[in-house]
């Protein structure tokens, strides 16, 4: 049983709720680029799993089978008094691992590349807690090897681990203020708020995912204070609404660091070393500007209102096709999603390419309503189970393709729309 699927309706139920709140009070909590950009890498990270998940079960199966130390039976994980211990055990020894993971994740460079694309938002609500990396099967699974060697089940782990995902979900909100003891027990809005901000006496702190006790313990535990407003996002701006960017930004930075150090042990060792050391030579040819927290302004190109609603009714189309391949991975395997998922890749490329105002955006757009026909037929009528009426989908998917063409031709352009390249 798949709980992250079973709680993905109700994400996006709690979700409209919260941007319901968000309207009537005018709370400014949500804006719908940085809202469509950070659900486009929950997409994004979704589906690149169909494809890289198979890393960490193939490893930790490995470790489980040769080298556990204790053979224990799923059977005895049952709801028996004991079974009840051995399953809150489980939850909290993933919860352990998880929060030196995270920890970890913002202190040696490589992990903090994958993980500071949960980080990038600049407002925070509950589209924030689904803005996940696509890059971090590479090493996250590593973290959890003790317990496989223990010897608790696959099937165990994987479901604790479900749970703790869940749980951080509700946590990415500013709806919830302060929730008074629970707030020294549990991760908590207001602990991770704080987590999330990028104010000086904030950065690295609160890691825990279910528990803040373990943040307590270790010395990373900072309550929200009133008097130092949470600014949210990361001091190097991702300043795009490019969700494969998002992924690719601090590799990117890393790598012109390397490639510019002299020596080979800091061309090497940048990568493992603390988050933000850099060689010394380079940081003197290449100096940062230093960040004024106080003087931070939100990434927020201008774009026409009409563009703004042609851009959130495709991204309703992106939610419709990412649930149609999550249904046809789940029945069929990774072979049969991934022209879908390539299709749909390339609607969050376009679609962040309109919200940042690119000029080249409504003729790749365009491009890409040419390219996705076909590809969509070939999706609508295997996950419809309904190849024997080609007219049909055909009918469908070219009415959207055209639709969404004249729509989109119809668009003024606003004078204010940015002109890149």
């Amino acid at each position: 049983m798949d709980l992250i699927a079973i709680a993905v309706p109700f994400f996006l139920l709690a979700l409209i709720l919260e941007l319901f709140v968000d309207w009537r009070k005018g709370s400014g909590f949500y804006r719908s680029n940085d809202a469509i950009n950070s659900l486009s890498a929950g997409i994004l990270s979704t589906t690149t799993g169909y494809f890289t998940r198979l890393l960490a079960l193939v490893a930790w199966s490995f470790v489980l089978r040769h080298f556990a130390i204790i053979d224990m039976q799923l059977a005895w994980f049952d709801l028996s008094v004991r079974g009840v211990l051995l399953w809150v055990t489980a939850a909290l020894a993933w919860d352990f691992c998880y929060y030196w993971f995270h920890r970890f994740s913002h202190e040696i460079s490589v992990l903090w590349a994958a993980h500071a694309v949960h980080h990038q938002s600049e407002d925070y609500n509950l589209s924030t807690a689904l803005r996940q990396t696509s890059t971090g099967f590479l090493f996250g699974w590593i973290f959890y090897l003790p317990l496989f060697v223990v010897g608790f089940p696959l099937e165990v782990l994987i479901t604790v681990n479900a749970v703790n995902l869940i749980y951080q979900f509700w946590v990415h909100t500013q709806v919830v203020r302060r929730m008074g003891v629970l707030d020294r027990i549990l991760v908590t809005p207001s602990n991770h708020r704080v987590h999330h901000a990028q104010n000086e006496r904030y950065i690295d702190k609160n890691y825990g995912g279910m528990l803040i006790l373990w943040d307590r313990f270790f010395g990373t535990f900072q309550d929200e204070a009133d008097d130092d407003p949470v600014v949210f996002g990361v001091r190097k701006p991702l300043a795009n609404w490019n969700p494969f960017w998002a992924n690719l930004q601090v590799y990117d930075y890393l790598l012109f660091d390397a490639r510019k150090a002299a020596r080979w042990r800091d061309k090497l060792g940048i990568w493992f070393r603390r988050t933000g050391w850099r060689p010394p030579d380079v940081e003197e040819r290449f100096p940062r500007k230093t960040v004024d927290v106080s003087r931070f302004q939100k990434f927020d190109p201008p774009t026409s209102p009409s563009q703004r609603r042609y851009v959130m009714a495709q991204f309703g189309v992106s939610i419709v096709l990412a649930l149609s391949i999550a249904e046809l991975f789940a029945r069929n395997g990774a072979g049969y999603v991934l022209v879908p998922c390539a299709v749909l890749w390339l609607q969050l490329y376009t679609l962040g390419l309109l919200n940042d105002g690119r000029a080249s955006a409504r003729r790749i757009e365009l491009l890409r309503l040419l390219a996705a026909t076909p590809a969509l037929y070939a999706l609508f009528t295997v996950s419809s189970g309904v190849p024997s009426q080609p007219a049909l989908g055909w009918a469908v998917v070219i009415g959207y393709s055209l639709a969404s063409a004249l729509w989109l031709l119809a668009l003024p352009r606003a004078k204010s729309e940015l002109v890149m390249h």
